[in-house]
């Protein structure tokens, strides 16, 4: 009877130390979640942005070693482009193991919206850009947020008022367009030779475009390198 007595004790108190040891690894991995997502709340409202945010529910039968070295805590996707990323939970030491954990994180911001309906090819200029604040990583898409970003670029599609201006939505302008006079350069080395002509085509800078020499008639394909510029070799 004494003995099965000890044995039944011995089985509880190794129970309880288990469960002892279960609930200090989940505090663990409560705290490492939990500064990570206060430090990436901290970066951001530096520079002007609010994180909210909230950890997943952890699983009741999770069984972990104990670690003994501190746990390291990092998003395993990017939380700009979902409010439910997960992150990756890491254990180094002897016994080394690793989990995921849901959360929930919004971050809100500056957005610039289309302040009336914008047409296909139109020029961003900064009567066509309001200002609000949305909740910036709802979609998969991120909104464009420095001014700088959008102003001077064209619409690559149609947008209705209150769109929000993504990259999606914008593209570089042609530096040349069809019947634009352009400055050709001729150059060998150090020796250069201008000339005026006459785009062919459109483009943007750094593509190929074929011109026209107003003096000779003759047409050639140069290197856009601006606006208006184009440049062949010698």
């Amino acid at each position: 009877m004494r003995i099965l007595i000890l044995s039944t004790a011995m089985l509880l108190a190794a129970g309880a130390a288990m469960a002892q040891a279960a609930s200090a690894t989940q505090e663990q991995i409560t705290a490492a979640a939990s500064a990570l997502l206060q430090a990436f709340a901290d970066a951001q409202a530096a520079e002007g942005y609010v994180v909210d945010f909230e950890l997943g529910q952890l699983d009741p039968r999770l069984n972990l070693a104990a670690c003994g070295d501190q746990l390291t805590a990092e998003f395993s996707g990017d939380p700009w482009q979902t409010t439910q990323p997960t992150l990756l939970i890491q254990c180094e030491g002897q016994r080394p193991w690793r989990m995921y954990l849901p959360a929930t994180v919004t971050i809100t911001g500056q957005v610039f919206t289309a302040s009336r309906p914008v047409a296909r090819g139109e020029r961003i200029t900064r009567g066509l850009v309001s200002v609000e604040q949305s909740v910036i990583n709802s979609t998969r898409r991120a909104p464009i947020t420095a001014l700088e970003d959008l102003l001077g670029k064209e619409a690559s599609r149609s947008m209705n008022r209150g769109t929000v201006y993504t990259p999606a939505y914008v593209e570089e302008p042609d530096a040349v367009q069809r019947g634009d006079h352009v400055i050709i350069t001729a150059r060998s080395g150090s020796f250069e030779v201008h000339t005026r002509g006459k785009a062919l085509a459109n483009g943007q800078t750094g593509e190929q475009v074929l011109v026209e020499n107003l003096s000779s008639s003759r047409r050639v394909r140069g290197r856009i390198v601006g606006p208006g510029r184009v440049e062949i070799p010698m």
